[in-house]
């Protein structure tokens, strides 16, 4: 039912402009009745009508005395006593909201955690904590009814509630039930963030409270000289340590498993797993507590001195030169005089060491701020921010914290693109994001990485970022040694094993023979990226998209990696029945499936998105691997990020010229980056280590850069390129890309879109053009590209063409249902 609009000549005298959270162009203005004007103010949430009967929580942008030139509807509920955003953040938003070409509403959308942004649809179920017959008493009639509703349903939509109360206002009643965790909003019952576990033994009882028993425990396993060197590791280990974890046994006894279960099956020992510390080595290795080294001393000395005169510094370090024990003194500095510190990384699921390492330090003065929280979380986490909590680490969405002093930002491994938010809207960098977010705090920004993004170096070049650099491996260890396997010339010589080289399958065996790990990366997970027929040439497609279907062996699968599209593998051709079906390429199931053959003995498993998509599975695999349960650990670039083994001796990178030969302008610099940090992985900690790279071009530019550790040729020769072809960092570019079920309509829409922009931008417009994957969940593609002279004036003139171009668009006849992207600096 809709809200009564008011009369011109009952218009209440205050005005208040609401950000909602929908995709709307502009904020809508609402009438504020007499009895709650006191209540509304900027930053609260309001409880306002949209459209036919669509109930949704704004946040008041301004009060205003004077009525907009519509009839307005009336404001019915205020949900705050206090803002939930500042002015900063709010700058924030119309910034983002202008710079990346999106609405006011997409932009709070994104920010807001769910439990702060209430609208019809959200759904609502009843707490699992709630007992009937204790908090029935402290709710009101509505609240009662509410809980008494949802004990004959599992979920309500907010709609419904409104129905059952048959009343204007209800957002007040859902935020008091919420308050009091009578209702919980239904995405909150997923999965928490899970804690990490390690297997550990401890003595059963009565051993364990009498130790003068232990004699009969011997006598119980005096037929076994393991069992009995198993049990007295373990009485010498627990008299040093609080804990005593399977894999030290096994180590010091050396014994496997199966001994350490008969004494658990003899009920002599005890079996459990212990909640610990994702740091693996470091809870043993206190060597970030230590005193700085020199290197550290020295880099922390110049961050400061540049500081004097620099908002932004680039911390150029090797991997492993010790970066985050430099932002660990900046942080405890920062905390010292009361001041709030952003902690920015690419992914935090990837990222479990350093988070753990961080928390280990500053215990409670961190929080953390990651996808799998629940709502009730995150709003608790929002308010902690409001209130001054000293550290808050998370992946680019904690840039929308609401900060109440922030004075330093840390970007750590600034060049990664999981910075850049791809899909839904906003499309912002939050690396980008944060240089701007640094100006309306007044705070500092450190850019740390081993391998600086062209973006972020041309600004140093500029002048504009200070640079400090640390060229040494902590501890003085030196860099791995780079080894190239050429790939040509053993396949002339037909030396090749399947997809390895000679050269790799003896380092591999050689590091299993020394007791070491092995990491293997190819950045394509699966079995086989195309199943394909040799008598007639087709292909394996997906029915949604235009790329192939990849095999996955172990679902006996093929799937679109695309759009999910799932589908058994066919008997025979479908084009010519032959029966013979060949699978093309390698993905990173194959890798481990064949390297079996090869290393029988050798422990493998693989890291990618298809092994740890359970709940625990990547806990579980990393724990694995830091306790040695595995030898090899084959991966997608989810191994290049964050993780830190200590007993790594090798990285094999099984296909370079894949990075390479990517079409993409960006092809060279994310090569350069992966197989850097890649390498990286290897000898970490007590020892050089060593990289495999397999490439059939061994003299390519960009594999001697790596073997060479040569950043400066890389960035000269680069920076030509991007110039000579008019690409990032020396232009700004814009994509548009549009997308349609019909291909006529797409190509017809693009042709227009493109004549628009061309009229004033002429040859800085190219296009249309399909996509290298020119349909996409059914949807055809057509690409227009800008690229721009970096001049601000002249930016925002083409992104309101853009704007005004798509509003002109819709209202075409034939035009209205195209969907249309845009992605400002789309890299």
């Amino acid at each position: 039912m809709n809200p009564e609009l008011f009369a011109p000549e009952e218009l209440p005298e205050k005005y208040a402009i609401v950000i909602l959270p929908i995709a709307v162009n502009k904020p809508y203005t609402y009438a504020i009745p007499s009895d709650i004007l006191h209540k509304v103010k900027f930053g609260v949430r309001v409880e306002v009508s949209f459209g036919k009967n669509k109930l949704y929580a704004g946040i008041v942008k301004e009060v205003l005395d004077q009525a907009p030139e519509y009839k307005t509807k009336p404001i019915l509920s205020v949900l705050d006593d206090a803002p939930i955003i500042s002015r900063e953040q709010l700058a924030l938003w119309e910034w983002i909201s202008n710079y990346y070409c999106c609405t006011l509403g997409e932009v709070m959308n994104a920010s807001l955690p769910s439990g702060l942004k209430l609208a019809s649809e959200t759904r609502i179920v009843l707490g699992p904590f709630y007992n009937e017959n204790l908090d029935a008493q402290s709710l009101t009639d509505s609240e009662y009814i509410i809980t008494e509703a949802l004990t004959l349903q599992n979920e309500l939509r907010i709609g419904d509630i409104k129905k059952i109360l048959n009343r204007k206002t209800i957002y007040p009643i859902i935020k008091s039930l919420l308050d009091k965790k009578v209702i919980y909003l239904y995405e909150e019952l997923l999965e928490k963030y899970k804690p990490k576990t390690i297997s550990c033994v401890r003595l059963h009882e009565p051993y364990a409270s009498d130790s003068e028993r232990l004699e009969e425990a011997f006598d119980l396993c005096k037929r076994s000289m393991k069992q009995q060197e198993a049990l007295l590791a373990y009485i010498q280990l627990s008299k040093k340590q609080e804990f005593v974890r399977r894999q030290d046994i096994y180590s010091i006894a050396d014994v496997g498993a199966t001994v350490v279960k008969a004494l658990a099956d003899k009920n002599i020992l005890e079996l459990y797993k212990r909640e610990v510390s994702r740091l693996g080595g470091y809870s043993e290795d206190i060597t970030d507590q230590s005193t700085l080294s020199p290197q550290q001393v020295s880099s922390l000395a110049e961050i400061k001195k540049q500081y004097e005169e620099k908002e932004i510094i680039l911390l150029h370090g090797v991997t492993g030169s010790g970066k985050t024990r430099v932002y660990m003194e900046l942080i405890s500095e920062a905390i010292e005089r009361g001041e709030q510190v952003l902690y920015l990384l690419p992914e935090i699921a990837l990222t479990t060491q350093i988070v753990h390492r961080l928390q280990k330090i500053f215990g409670e003065d961190i929080a953390v701020y990651h996808s799998r929280m629940n709502n009730n979380e995150r709003v608790e986490l929002w308010k902690a921010a409001q209130d001054g909590k000293p550290i808050l680490l998370g992946a680019r969405s904690s840039l929308f914290l609401p900060f109440s002093n922030l004075k330093l930002i840390i970007v750590d491994e600034e060049h990664d693109p999981s910075f850049k938010q791809n899909e839904p809207s906003p499309r912002y960098n939050a690396r980008d994001t944060a240089v701007f977010m640094s100006q309306l705090h007044q705070a500092k920004v450190l850019l740390g990485t081993a391998t600086p993004s062209l973006e972020t170096y041309r600004n140093v070049l500029a002048g504009k970022y200070g640079l400090v650099e640390m060229k040494e491996r902590f501890g003085g260890l030196e860099l791995p040694e780079v080894i190239i396997a050429d790939m040509k010339e053993e396949s002339k010589k037909r030396v090749m094993q399947s997809h390895f080289t000679s050269t790799l399958l003896e380092e591999l065996r050689a590091a299993l023979a020394r007791g070491e790990q092995a990491i293997l990366f190819q950045n394509r997970r699966g079995y086989s990226p195309t199943v394909m027929c040799k008598t007639c040439g087709w292909k394996s497609g997906c029915v949604h998209c235009d790329v192939s279907l990849t095999y996955h062996k172990y679902s006996d699968h093929l799937r679109c990696h695309y759009c999910g599209y799932l589908t058994d593998v066919p008997e025979a051709c479908p084009a010519c029945a032959n029966v013979h079906l060949d699978l093309k390429g390698f993905g990173t199931e194959k890798i481990a499936d064949e390297l079996k053959i090869y290393l029988p003995d050798a422990k493998i498993a693989r890291m990618d998105w298809d092994t740890v998509k359970g709940k625990s599975a990547l806990e579980n695999l990393i724990n694995d691997f830091e306790e040695r349960r595995i030898d090899i650990l084959v991966g997608t670039q989810m191994v290049t990020k964050g993780l830190d083994f200590d007993n790594v001796g090798i990285v094999g990178i099984l296909s370079a010229d894949h990075l390479i030969g990517f079409p993409d302008f960006r092809a060279s610099e994310r090569a350069y980056q992966l197989m850097l940090q890649v390498s990286g992985r290897a000898g970490r900690k007590h020892k050089q280590g060593k990289v495999v790279i397999q490439t059939y071009k061994t003299d390519h530019p960009i594999i001697l850069d790596v073997i060479n550790d040569n950043f400066r040729a890389f960035l000269k020769r680069e920076m030509t390129e991007r110039r000579d072809f008019k690409y990032a960092p020396f232009k700004r570019m814009i994509k548009i890309t549009l997308k349609h079920k019909k291909h006529s309509t797409v190509q017809q829409a693009a042709e227009y879109f493109a004549n628009e922009l061309k009229l004033k931008f002429r040859e800085q417009v190219i296009g249309p053009a399909e996509p290298g994957i020119p349909r996409v969940r059914s949807y055809y593609l057509q690409d227009i590209m800008m690229k721009l002279d970096k001049n601000a004036s002249q930016l925002q003139k083409a992104k309101k063409l853009i704007i005004d171009t798509q509003n002109a668009l819709h209202k075409t006849k034939g035009f209205t249902t195209v969907r249309i992207v845009v992605d400002v600096d789309p890299y």
